[in-house]
Parts: structure tokens; C-alpha cells; sequence
């Protein structure tokens, strides 16, 4: 859901403002986060305390994501340098593809999935910039239905670690993350099937901090 009603973000820069009034969107205006932010503020663990090193990486994390699934434009990204930016999850190497990580139909079927979002918070900071550790939680409801499964209504949640890498101008040029697909899945499949065709092949491949999430 996008609103061009609301001017700024809780946890989330880069959005409003002077700086971004030139920005391509996505989906034509910014994104509006505010359900997925009240499923954040109601199901959290931790609260860190205002200019935090857990609540700068917390943020910067929300708002990394922001900028690569909704700024159409290479050329709007703050956060990253994308002629650098490489990805991993779980040591599978990619170079940074906006065409590919963009796919509509990949993030339509998430977001049908979790229909108010899948919740990110951050658990622990082992070290600040400019490499960053951190471990982080997920979680959503699975109110939607997930390639064949039907809804659950059940908290879906993982756990996992992620290492971001900055330059010298604090924007990220390397984005590592490790967890358990099996975690996932196993919430995501829980639902009566229609069919088990495809699950295995798109879906556990698939990272949640790749579609809509907060």
C-alpha cells in the first residue's frame, strides 16, 4: 500500500523531502509502512534506546530495504553504491540485479502471503560500522495463501545473521545473510496443498528481506 499523504517514517529515511522530490518510484509515490510498522511496534522483543548503535543499524537495515524494492532508479539509492554492491544469502553469491531483485510478480505473491508485512528487528549488534554484524529476527502471519498452500493465520518467524559492508562514504557495497530456510518453509507449508509443484524451487531460494518487509 502507498500513500503520498504521509511526509515521514518512524524508522525509515530517505522517503520525504527536498532531496528525494525528483525520485522514481515503483509503484509512482513512496511507500506507506504503517501496518507493517504496527505489526513491528506490537510484536518486537527489543526497544533499543533513541541513538543506539541497534537503533542506527535497525533503521538502516529498514531502510536499506526501502531503497532496493521501491526506488525504480539506481541513481535515488542513498544507502548503497551500486556499482559495488554485491548480495549473498547463505554464501550464494549474486551481483546486484535491479530487473531480477525488482520482480513484481515475486513480491506481489509475498505480500499476498503476508498481507500486513513481514516484520524485521534487529536482536543483536556484534560490531558497528564499518562491517556490521548483526542477528535479526522476521515474522509475519501468513494470512494469505503461499504457491498452493492455503492460509494458516499462524505467526510465521525466523531467525538469522547478516553482515553489511561499508566504504569510506557509509554506503553499503556488501550484503551478506545467513538462516535456515527449513525455518521458513516449514511455517509457509503448513497449510492444506493444492499442489507441491514449484514450492522448493522459488520459494525457499527466496529471501524475505527481499520483499515487503519492516
Amino acid at each position: 500500500m502507498a500513500s503520498g499523504e504521509v511526509k515521514e517514517d518512524k524508522y525509515r529515511t530517505h522517503m520525504y523531502g527536498e532531496a528525494e522530490k525528483n525520485t522514481k518510484w515503483v509503484y509512482g509515490v513512496p511507500p506507506n509502512y504503517d501496518v507493517v510498522n504496527k505489526l513491528f511496534e506490537e510484536g518486537r522483543t527489543k526497544i533499543w534506546p533513541t541513538g543506539s548503535l541497534e537503533e542506527k543499524v535497525q533503521n538502516l537495515v529498514k531502510t536499506w530495504e526501502m531503497e532496493m524494492f521501491h526506488k525504480k532508479s539506481t541513481e535515488d539509492y542513498k544507502t548503497v553504491d551500486p556499482n559495488k554492491y554485491t548480495v549473498s544469502i547463505n554464501d550464494s553469491l549474486r551481483c546486484y540485479n535491479p530487473a531480477e531483485e525488482t520482480a513484481d510478480s515475486s513480491h506481489r505473491a509475498f505480500t499476498t502471503t503476508f498481507p500486513r508485512g513481514f516484520a524485521v528487528e534487529i536482536l543483536h549488534v556484534y560490531s558497528g560500522p564499518p562491517v556490521i554484524v548483526y542477528k535479526f529476527r522476521h515474522w509475519g502471519y501468513m494470512e494469505g495463501p503461499f504457491k498452493g498452500h492455503a492460509p494458516t493465520g499462524e505467526m510465521v518467524q525466523f531467525i538469522g545473521m547478516s553482515i553489511f559492508e561499508l566504504d569510506e562514504q557509509e554506503k553499503i557495497v556488501k550484503v551478506q545473510f545467513f538462516y535456515d530456510r527449513g525455518e521458513l518453509l516449514g511455517g509457509l507449508l503448513k497449510g492444506s496443498s493444492s499442489s507441491d509443484s514449484g514450492i522448493l524451487e522459488d520459494g525457499a531460494s527466496t529471501c524475505p528481506l527481499m520483499k515487503k518487509t519492516g
